[in-house]
């Protein structure tokens, strides 16, 4: 057995949950190594497509994802969904095979240490057979306990290096670290906003996806209303005063009551631009707490009243242990039977009135996507590309829960959304992978429709077609009406034709009679993609794209 056989055995046995990549030279031993002990891999078309196919696994799946890719290259083509997966604090491991030291002027030779510490990520390496078990299980504990993505580089001399029986000995257990209970001080000082606010309002983010029941108790002793940051969505499905997405996705019901609240707490959220439309969704004698596992996060986006650092679920618990020993007894607050009303009535986008702009050649992207929402199989879980099209699979598309909903958005960038879509489908077998994308977006990744084809995935691929980078367009547009805007609108492209290409199964859509089609593809059981070439009516740019422009 070598070191790269070594390596792949060792997170085997750790349990890491699929491997993703494009293989070559440098990575060939150990990503087989991997396969032989059951990890399963999917080989992707890009390593840029494996990268995010990786992330999106990790978050849907609780389990720690890998990447393989081979040196220097390699390395570099994963760019931005390393860069994405760092940002994102997704515990990933990248398997990054890397030349040799002595290899100066090899045509691969690159610092990959400084690559991945310039993306967010955590550089670790490989040092020898006799470390390699250690180095391994080191870098593999980083990702789970400290949250990161880690970029492992496996030199190649060390790779080739034979391990003796010694070397070879299995790793011990990594134990999950115990949840960061937050100090009675800080405890205390929150149960006293809470017990003095009337009308409260939490919004939990990605910190806060494995502290609902928690969150909702506290809710639910001290009269608060549950929202969540878009990351989060589905977490507080069925709770009655749920708002659904705090931020520019927000109905215009959620933003009106978020806006109402005299205390705002944010677990696991981050409050930033997003979720709190630059402040604006915050009132002018609304006290903020915030509630993280890292304290530099604390205030980093917005001024607060009162910093917490701690796990969400044990604080959350905390501090209704505290109330109720203080003798603070339940009540209404926000949760009264009006708000309640008012939240049956049209806190839902579904809910709220708009002018369809159908036409008959290209069809209103609310109209389109609220029927879709009825057609598809409500056990789905939908993957949200950028762009400015982005507002409507959000908000129109509902998901179970909160593991059905991948958002990769914390670089910003177009083009992650089937990628992401792949991953998170593999991550939730039992539910049908939705994809939510713009045209500009789908034809940077459009090389990776092969790979669902030949996991036989049932995947929607909802294309929001306005043949251009509508963003730019709407964007540009307000600020100079007579700019030129050729750089950034293009022919339009038959997306269905393209899709029927690579073994998928492709519809045209410029008509609510168009979608009987999927209908149709829904009941017959399938097992390749169905990409949807929608032909939609221009929004005149989306005003949650107007708020994100403010933040570039």
């Amino acid at each position: 057995m070598n070191v790269a056989q070594l390596v792949g055995k060792t997170l085997a046995e750790l349990g890491v949950g699929h491997c993703f990549g494009v293989v070559g030279s440098g990575n060939f031993t150990i990503t087989n190594a991997l396969m032989e002990h059951g990890v399963p891999f999917t080989a992707a078309r890009h390593e840029g497509g494996a990268a995010t196919m990786a992330d999106a696994y990790s978050r849907t799946s609780g389990k720690v994802s890998l990447l393989s890719v081979h040196q220097g290259c390699g390395l570099t083509n994963a760019a931005t969904g390393i860069g994405e997966a760092a940002k994102s604090r997704t515990p990933m491991i990248v398997l990054a095979a890397e030349a040799a030291p002595s290899a100066v002027y090899s045509n691969f030779a690159m610092d990959q240490d400084g690559f991945a510490a310039s993306v967010h990520a955590v550089p670790e390496r490989v040092h020898s057979a006799t470390s390699a078990v250690a180095d391994t299980v080191r870098a593999y504990r980083r990702a789970v306990n400290d949250r990161r993505t880690v970029v492992l580089n496996l030199p190649l001399n060390v790779q080739a290096q034979e391990v003796t029986g010694e070397q070879a000995a299995a790793p011990a257990a990594v134990v999950p670290a115990e949840p960061i209970r937050p100090s009675r001080a800080s405890v205390q000082a929150l149960a006293g906003l809470l017990a003095d606010a009337q009308r409260p309002v939490f919004v939990a983010g990605r910190g806060g996806r494995g502290a609902r029941d928690e969150i909702l108790a506290l809710a639910k002793h001290t009269g608060a209303l549950v929202a969540t940051s878009a990351v989060a969505k589905g977490l507080f499905n069925r709770d009655d005063f749920n708002l659904g997405i705090s931020g520019g996705f927000s109905s215009p019901l959620a933003a009106e009551l978020i806006t109402g609240a005299d205390l705002i707490v944010g677990f696991g959220c981050a409050l930033n631009m997003w979720t709190m439309r630059h402040g604006h969704l915050i009132g002018t004698e609304t006290k903020v707490v915030q509630v993280d596992l890292e304290e530099q996060a604390l205030g980093a986006n917005r001024p607060i009243g009162l910093g917490v650092v701690g796990d969400s679920a044990q604080c959350a618990a905390d501090v209704l242990d505290a109330l109720v020993a203080g003798n603070v007894q339940a009540r209404e607050g926000y949760r009264s039977a009006s708000v309640k009303a008012r939240i049956d009535e049209s806190i839902h986008w579904q809910q709220v009135d708009f002018e369809d702009l159908s036409d008959g050649q290209y069809i209103d992207p609310r109209t389109l996507t609220m029927a879709l929402d009825g057609i598809l199989p409500a056990e789905r879980i939908v993957s949200v590309d950028s762009g400015n099209f982005m507002g409507y699979p959000s908000q129109f598309l509902s998901v179970p829960d909160e593991f059905g909903f991948c958002f990769t958005q914390a670089f910003q960038s177009i083009g992650l959304g089937l990628y992401t879509a792949i991953g998170a489908g593999l991550a939730q077998p039992g539910r049908i992978p939705v994809l939510g994308t713009g045209d500009g977006g789908f034809h940077m990744a459009i090389a990776e429709l092969d790979t669902a084809v030949r996991l036989n995935m049932p995947l929607v691929c909802i294309v929001y077609n306005d043949a251009a980078y509508g963003a730019e367009v709407h964007h540009f547009a307000l600020e100079d009406p007579e700019a030129d805007m050729s750089s950034v609108q293009f022919p339009d492209t038959d997306f269905a034709a393209i899709g029927r290409g690579f073994g998928a199964d492709g519809i045209t859509v410029r008509t609510l009679a168009d979608l009987d089609a999927v209908g149709q593809w829904v009941a017959s059981n399938p097992t390749k993609p169905l990409v949807i070439d929608a032909k939609i009516a221009s929004d005149s740019g989306s005003w949650w794209l107007a708020e994100a422009f403010k933040g570039h």
